[in-house]
């Protein structure tokens, strides 16, 4: 019932035939030795993005904790892709690709990394801004390695999923929101019509590939079997930053040289047309002493418009580019101001907090957990923004507490990623297992049936040439020009 197969990346894997997937048991809890955790997202280092870093932090935290498996499942990019995506970072193999998330994760983690790194195909899909993967991805798991599923936005990874659904290749799968998608449908062309559509899509998908649901925040939208918790943390770096600030004892002076900054892709959803707006109205009646003007690191695809808007409202602003919020640059100042509404947790914030910093940022449900830090000010009107700003630009913030940094620390985020990826108790009674388990087979028959249609892969933004995995060797693999669909965004 089952082929040989090697993998694209040259790794031996056992493929199942649809429909013949291994008898799994019953599911015992996750903190037993001897579980095997596959991490599977939809990007991967050089792109700095916190679907590549945070997950690749959390596989290795993950292992580092003991008497476990894991290995992360990225995607590879051919390299017409990668001239997108990363053009100053090009591998002619997955090994390479390999060899250079090693040796960036070294330098953020105080341990040697004891985990597997696989590569699956992906398309760099231009219209989306996103990584689509390309054929079915659980047939680059290894059956021995069909334990645990942890997929990293599990909606955007089963949209045009065709073949077996990832609860029958594993025992126990866990999804876990990254991305607020309905938020960025809503900003697009027929964005009412798109957030509708889109909020049917990732309930669906989620709940036939999900056993459970982690939502990092309630920014999201509500999907079947879900808790929300933030099981994200941030590389001891930060944490040692804050450490030294707060074991400072020379309270004549301050540990801070420069005002105030923001970081983060410059894509007008990410929070640059909040940005905009907050200091123009806040400087529209500040004092001379108290006018706000801020450094801002990052680049994207919106980076020239982001500038020109700035320029044309004569805002304070200087743009420098990409940057690591790990460098020295970035350490000096004292506060961050966050406005962005579409995040669901934002790494950058969590990062800013711990290095000692001020936190200034909307009161929304992707904030909820940085608001019970001591540094954290929260607004939600013109008024308290300006009043959060003066404060910030006035006094110090107050030395972290060990338990708050604590808090921030990866080893503390995988604990409670434990606690909230255990399997749920089934219905109590026969009847409403019964209906769980047909209406979810109903829907995953009918999904599985639409996205077999190149057509209607193509009509919906899948893309052409993504139904079937790539044979071969990956490093040769040699796709066609990407092309979109109706769904997605238009210039």
């Amino acid at each position: 019932a089952s082929e040989r197969h090697t993998t694209r990346a040259g790794m031996p894997l056992k493929i199942w035939r649809r429909g013949t997937a291994p008898q799994h048991e019953a599911a015992t809890s996750l903190r037993d030795p001897g579980r095997h955790f596959t991490i599977v997202t939809t990007a991967s280092l050089p792109w700095m993005t916190g679907t590549s870093v945070n997950p690749l932090l959390r596989a290795a935290y993950l292992a580092h904790r003991g008497d476990v498996g894991v290995t992360l499942l990225v995607p590879w990019l051919a390299p017409c892709d990668q001239q997108l995506v990363h053009p100053n970072a090009m591998f002619e193999t997955p090994e390479q690709q390999k060899a250079y998330i090693r040796s960036w994760l070294t330098g953020r983690v105080d341990f040697q990394p004891t985990f597997n790194i696989h590569f699956y195909p992906g398309r760099y899909a231009i219209d989306k801004g996103s990584i689509v993967p390309v054929g079915d991805v659980t047939e680059y798991v290894p059956e021995e390695e069909a334990d645990v599923a942890v997929l990293e936005e599990p909606e955007h990874l089963t949209w045009f999923h065709h073949g077996m659904r990832w609860t029958d290749k594993f025992r126990h799968v866990v999804g876990i929101i990254h991305t607020n998608y309905l938020e960025y449908a809503r900003r697009e062309k027929d964005g009412e019509k798109k957030e509708k559509f889109l909020r049917g899509v990732n309930a669906t998908v989620a709940r036939v590939h999900c056993h459970k649901i982690i939502k990092l925040s309630g920014a999201v939208q509500d999907f079947a079997r879900s808790i929300t918790v933030n099981v994200h943390g941030v590389s001891p770096h930060f944490i040692g930053v804050g450490r030294k600030i707060a074991e400072a004892t020379n309270v004549e002076s301050s540990s801070f040289t420069k005002g105030g900054y923001f970081i983060g892709k410059v894509v007008w959803a990410k929070g640059y047309l909040e940005l905009l707006e907050r200091v123009a109205e806040y400087n529209e009646t500040a004092a001379a002493k108290d006018k706000l003007g801020l450094d801002v690191f990052g680049d994207g695809d919106d980076f020239k418009d982001v500038i020109k808007a700035a320029a044309r409202q004569k805002l304070p602003l200087t743009f420098h580019g990409r940057a690591d919020h790990a460098g020295e640059i970035t350490q000096g100042y004292k506060f961050f101001i966050n406005p962005s509404l579409s995040d669901v947790v934002a790494t950058t914030t969590a990062e800013a907090l711990a290095m000692g910093k001020f936190v200034v940022c909307a009161r929304h449900p992707s904030n909820e957990f940085f608001s019970t830090f001591a540094n954290c000010r929260t607004y939600s009107t013109r008024e308290e923004f300006a009043e959060c700003v003066r404060e910030v630009l006035n006094t110090e913030p107050k030395p972290m507490p060990s338990e708050d940094l604590r808090r921030l620390t990866w080893q503390d985020a995988i604990e409670r990623f434990l606690d909230a990826a255990e399997p749920d108790e089934p219905p109590s009674k026969l009847s409403h297992r019964v209906s769980q388990k047909m209406s979810d087979w109903f829907a995953a028959t009918c999904h599985n049936a639409l996205t077999a249609s190149e057509a209607v892969r193509c009509l919906v933004g899948g893309g052409a040439g993504t139904l079937l995995s790539p044979s071969g060797d990956l490093a040769e693999w040699r796709p066609d020009k990407w092309s979109g669909g109706v769904m997605d965004r238009k210039g």
